[in-house]
This record gives C-alpha cells, sequence and structure tokens, in this order.
C-alpha cells in the first residue's frame, strides 16, 4: 500500500513553537498519523494513552482554552453509582517551549471514597517530520530504559518527570501507574511532564514578549481575534543565535520553523497589531540573506530564503522526488515582499533605527530583482528549478499541479506568475521611497523600473473570455499567458500594477460565483478543466489568499467588496471553532451548511491565523 500523508481535520493539539502534541478528538495520542509530541522536526513520543481501572475513561467533550492548552473531559464508570455519570475526570494538556505537561483531575459526587488506578503508556519515539507528514512514520518505539534519554543524538535530550507514578519499563514503552482514591464529594490529581531540549535546531522558542490580541467590541470577531493571536503566540520562534530575532513558523504540524514567504506575509497581514514583530522578521531574515550563487540551494546574492530545516527535507511529489537542503531558497516572492514589508513597517511606525540597519540589506534586495529574479532578461521575475530535486513551482501555490491553463492541463516552465511581478511593482516603489527618505540614491531608477513592469504586464498578461478580460495567471516557457481564472489576480490588488479601472474588473471577476464560495475566493475557478473542491491549489480555498485579498481590496478602496469578503471569511472561521485553517474545501456556501475541511490542512497556520485582522479592518472594527 502506498504511503499517504496523514489527514488532520479531526486531531486536536497543543503548540508551542517548537513544542507540538497533536492527539485523537479524545485527548489519546495513539500513534498513528500525525499523532504524538513533537519539538522541532522530530516526534519524540508516539503514543500516551490514559487508563483507568484498564479501560479507557468515556469522553464526553474537548475544551480548548489556548493554542497551548486543552482540557479533555470524560467520565469514570463506578460500580452502583447508578444512572448519572458522578466521577469527572479532566485531562489538561499543556505545551511550553520546554516541553508538555498532563495534570488529570477526578472530581467525584459519590457519597463513599472510589479507589481507582490509573495509568499512562507512553512509547518512545525517533522519527523525523517528513516520515510522518508521508504516512511513513509508524516505526518500531525507540527502546529506553531510564527517565533520561537522547532521541535522535546526544543534542537531543527528553527527561521524563513522573510525579508520584509507579515506573516500568518494556517493549519499548514506559508505563506510568497510580492509585488513587478519591474521597467523597472531593478531588484528586495526578500529573506527569516531558521536557524536552535540543541544542541543535537552527530555531527555538523567542525571547520576546507574545502579541497581545485587541479587543473590539464584537462578539464573534472578538472570539476569532483570541483565538488567532494565541495561535500566533503558539507559532512564535527565533533563530537559536538570535533569540529576540522573532517571526511566525508557517504552521503546524509540518512547518515549525523559519518559511520567508509565510513569516512574511503574517507579519505584513499583523501590522495594525504589532511593528515589532514586523522588524524582528525582516531581522531574521536578512542575516540569511543570500550571498553566492548556488543551483543546489537555489541561493543568490540579495535573494530570501525560503525555509530553514535541522537537515536536508525528503519527501516525494506527484511521484517526483524532492530533497531540499537545510537552507533553502526555492522561493520566487520572499524578496519582493520582504522589501513591501519594511516599506510598510516603516509607514506603519517601525523605529527608524531598526529600518536603517536594514537599508543594507535593502539594496541587496532590489539588486537581485533586476539582477537574478529576471534569469532570461525579459523584465518579469520568473523560476524554474535547476537543482532537479528542489521545489517546481516556487510561488505560494508551490506544488506541482498549481499552474494551470484553463482547460486544466499544466503550464510548463520557466514560470512568470502575474503576483509576483506585482510584488515587484510594489517593492520597488516601496524601495524608492525608503531610499529617498533615508538619502540613499538610486530612487528614481526604481520608480522608472515599476513603470517600465507595469506596461510589460499591461501587454503580456490580460486575457479575455467569454466573461471578460481579466489577468492570466502565469507567462509559461514560451511567454504565453496561462489563461486559467485564479485567485492569483486578487494579489495584484493594491499593488499599484494595475489601474483603477483594471482593479475594478480584477475585483468583479473575484466576487463571481464561479471564483467566491461563500466562505472564501477559490485558488481556480468552478470552470477550470481541473477544478475540484479539495485539490490543494487547484479548488480549495485558503485563509490567507482571501485575507490578503481583502487587504487589497481596503488599499485599492473597494471597502464594500472587501467587506463581502470578510463577512465569508468570518462565517469560515465560525464553522471551524474560530481558527482559521490553512485551507478548506471550494464547495459552496449554501451547497453545505458548514464549510468543509480540507482533512491535511495545518491548523494552526500562521498566515491563516493572521487574517484575522484584514477580516476585522474591512468589518470597521480595527
Amino acid at each position: 500500500m502506498a504511503h499517504l500523508q496523514p489527514f488532520l481535520h479531526d486531531l486536536t493539539g497543543v503548540f508551542s513553537a517548537p513544542i507540538q502534541a497533536w492527539s485523537d478528538p479524545h485527548g489519546q495520542i495513539r500513534g498513528t498519523g500525525a499523532q504524538g509530541i513533537h519539538c522541532g522536526d522530530d516526534r519524540v513520543i508516539s503514543s500516551a494513552v490514559l487508563t483507568v481501572d484498564g479501560s479507557e475513561p468515556e469522553w464526553v467533550s474537548a475544551q480548548v482554552r489556548s493554542a497551548c492548552r486543552v482540557d479533555f473531559l470524560a467520565m469514570v464508570r463506578v460500580e452502583n453509582a447508578g444512572a448519572d455519570p458522578l466521577v469527572q475526570l479532566t485531562r489538561t494538556r499543556t505545551a511550553s517551549a520546554d516541553g508538555i505537561r498532563e495534570v488529570v483531575r477526578i472530581d467525584s459526587a459519590l457519597d463513599e471514597p472510589v479507589t481507582l488506578v490509573l495509568a499512562c503508556s507512553l512509547a518512545a519515539d525517533s522519527t523525523p517530520m517528513e516520515k510522518v507528514k508521508s504516512g511513513q512514520g509508524s516505526g518500531t518505539p525507540l527502546a529506553i530504559d531510564a527517565l533520561q534519554w537522547n532521541w535522535r543524538n546526544a543534542e537531543t535530550t527528553a527527561l521524563l518527570d513522573p510525579g508520584t507514578a509507579a515506573v516500568s519499563f518494556g517493549d519499548g514503552r514506559i508505563e506510568l501507574r497510580w492509585q488513587v482514591t478519591v474521597d467523597a464529594g472531593s478531588t484528586a490529581e495526578i500529573a506527569w511532564s516531558l521536557a524536552l531540549q535540543d541544542t541543535g535546531a537552527p530555531m527555538t522558542a523567542p525571547s520576546t514578549a507574545p502579541l497581545e490580541a485587541p479587543a473590539v467590541g464584537d462578539r464573534r470577531l472578538d472570539l476569532l481575534l483570541r483565538h488567532s493571536i494565541s495561535d500566533l503566540n503558539g507559532l512564535r520562534m527565533a533563530p537559536a543565535d538570535q533569540p529576540a530575532a522573532t517571526f511566525l513558523a508557517a504552521g503546524a504540524p509540518w512547518f515549525f520553523t523559519m518559511f520567508g514567504r509565510d513569516s512574511l506575509i503574517a507579519a505584513r497581514l499583523l501590522l495594525p497589531v504589532s511593528t515589532e514583530l514586523a522588524g524582528s522578521t525582516l531581522t531574521a531574515l536578512a542575516s540569511r540573506q543570500g550571498t553566492v550563487s548556488d543551483a543546489s540551494t537555489a541561493e543568490q546574492p540579495g535573494k530570501i530564503l525560503h525555509e530553514v530545516r535541522r537537515g536536508t527535507l525528503r519527501f516525494e511529489e506527484d511521484g517526483t522526488g524532492i530533497a531540499l537542503p537545510p537552507v533553502y531558497y526555492g522561493t520566487i516572492d520572499a524578496t519582493p515582499l520582504w522589501i513591501m514589508l519594511l516599506h510598510d513597517a516603516w509607514r506603519a511606525g517601525l523605529d527608524d533605527d531598526v529600518v536603517g540597519r536594514l537599508l543594507d540589506p535593502l539594496e541587496k534586495a532590489l539588486t537581485w530583482l533586476r539582477d537574478f529574479g529576471d534569469s532570461d532578461g525579459d523584465g518579469f521575475l520568473e523560476y524554474l528549478d535547476t537543482s532537479g530535486h528542489g521545489l517546481a513551482n516556487q510561488g505560494w501555490k508551490d506544488s506541482g499541479d498549481s499552474i494551470r491553463w484553463h482547460d486544466g492541463s499544466l503550464a510548463e516552465g520557466p514560470i512568470a506568475l502575474s503576483e509576483v511581478q506585482g510584488y515587484a511593482y510594489e517593492a520597488a516603489i516601496g524601495g524608492a521611497a525608503l531610499l529617498e527618505a533615508f538619502g540613499r540614491p538610486g530612487a528614481e531608477s526604481w520608480r522608472s523600473y515599476a513603470a517600465s513592469l507595469a506596461e510589460r504586464f499591461r501587454e503580456a498578461f490580460w486575457c479575455s473570455d467569454a466573461t471578460g478580460r481579466y489577468p492570466a495567471i502565469a507567462l509559461d516557457a514560451q511567454k504565453r499567458a496561462v489563461d486559467g481564472v485564479t485567485s492569483n489576480m486578487g494579489h495584484l490588488l493594491g499593488t499599484g500594477i494595475l489601474t483603477a479601472e483594471e482593479e475594478a474588473v480584477v475585483v468583479a471577476r473575484l466576487l463571481d460565483p464561479t471564483m467566491f464560495s461563500g466562505f472564501g475566493i477559490r485558488t481556480v475557478s468552478t470552470t477550470n478543466g481541473g477544478f475540484w473542491p479539495t485539490r490543494y491549489h487547484a479548488g480549495s480555498v485558503w485563509s490567507h489568499d482571501t485575507g490578503m485579498i481583502i487587504s487589497g481590496m481596503l488599499r485599492a478602496g473597494f471597502a464594500d467588496e472587501a467587506a463581502v469578503l470578510a463577512r465569508g471569511l468570518l462565517d469560515a472561521a465560525e464553522g471551524f471553532d474560530w481558527r482559521l485553517p490553512e485551507l478548506f474545501s471550494g464547495h459552496t456556501a449554501g451547497e453545505v451548511e458548514q464549510p468543509v475541511p480540507y482533512p491535511a490542512s495545518c491548523r494552526p497556520q500562521a498566515w491563516a491565523a493572521a487574517s484575522a485582522v484584514p477580516i476585522a479592518q474591512a468589518l470597521g472594527a480595527l
């Protein structure tokens, strides 16, 4: 049987980067799929199953208190107690940057004492995240015989504190056992914890203060903002050598690390909440800005990286072998997004001293746009993996089948994405403003670059169909406009590369029922030959995609239309218990009562959670 990526939609997690724990909805960690306790890019515990008198307690409710705490409520059946469930068990799981802690409380309403035997069976593990993600994560438990062990090497240490439990080892498992007497009408507690440390990890927990959720006075928006900011705090990380350079990890469970594009977009969406996060994100990425040309890592001078891992990341995509080096630069959009964030953060009040320290990286990033981003000299930014083991697509729709013609067939690279040209235009204009304001030369040349880019874009990217004109998703290897009707055009709004009339055309097309599901903007039109509501980049709705389109509409002056999208995405958030997922299905609202999950979607995801801010802005609350 082929290995399949695990589904996540019915799992419950707690998160405090670099630590996360995933269980079934009842709180049991059973070692299947993505379930387990993870530190960075490794699963360290594959199962943690709790029993009472040899049977599992009967689950009734899970209360998500925050990103880092969940209470699992269950009932314990006791002989001669009658029909009412009079013994309640609450299993509280908490994540911190140092590890996982569980407290089990038993509350009894019985008229006499009751003695119970509680046991928790743990299985130690050492499975790399890419094997878990590819469905190869159910291996042999790691044999241990002590409360402290190393799961990968001497740099990785796990320390189990069993509390008052009796401990035994065998068959790769750690058995914790408590005999607990609960007095009549009383309460008893037991606890255990697991401390985890990886001194060789490139990313760690930050030293800075967490984000604070704004209160806006609207019940639904307050719920969304509170849950979203809690999730974002669970994703906060920093380089191990720069603990104050806080950024947001892309998402759980697969992307608990630095991702250039994701961290930048999330920080930009969050500017109304924090400029400090923007400054530290820019700083963290600038410290790893490319300095040489290396096809194996896709590094180029001035380029902003794609992702950082502890080691080489190996997995398969559409049958093609992928092996990404520990520091990988295979992204076409992170560099202009870095410039855009620097400009917007400066406009939003980022301290001039911070901006000043980033001006040299700014000039290098601008130079990359012109000298390296445009590999064939046609005036557009394009990408093509030349290593043979990198990502085939290097925009935010980075799956191998994401760039489609309207008939559903795949475009051949090199690919010049439409939204990336918009990013490049806005980066050039914003970069020029920064250079001018801080007394550096070159502003006019970058304004000229932007003007020429807009003219070329207008000539090359516009298509027509029975509904009217629209920007193509990309240019292919033959410089033909790939005529898929997609959400990418929405990222052009507010960049300045479109005229006001062109922006109105794009807004109208996005709100057409073939694109707007009622919950959000589909990645491709329902008329596309490749459309399917749960196809990753060809029919689904991505929360951040709609969030960025909302922001673009607001910048372009389409406030009413932005509010329509914001209400749809808010309805979706409510359907997902106020935790916006990475993506969800493109089924039409009304056709389904609740938004349908994309089963393998990450939750939380940084840019999805950050989309709460443009929702609140569009609805007049921020």
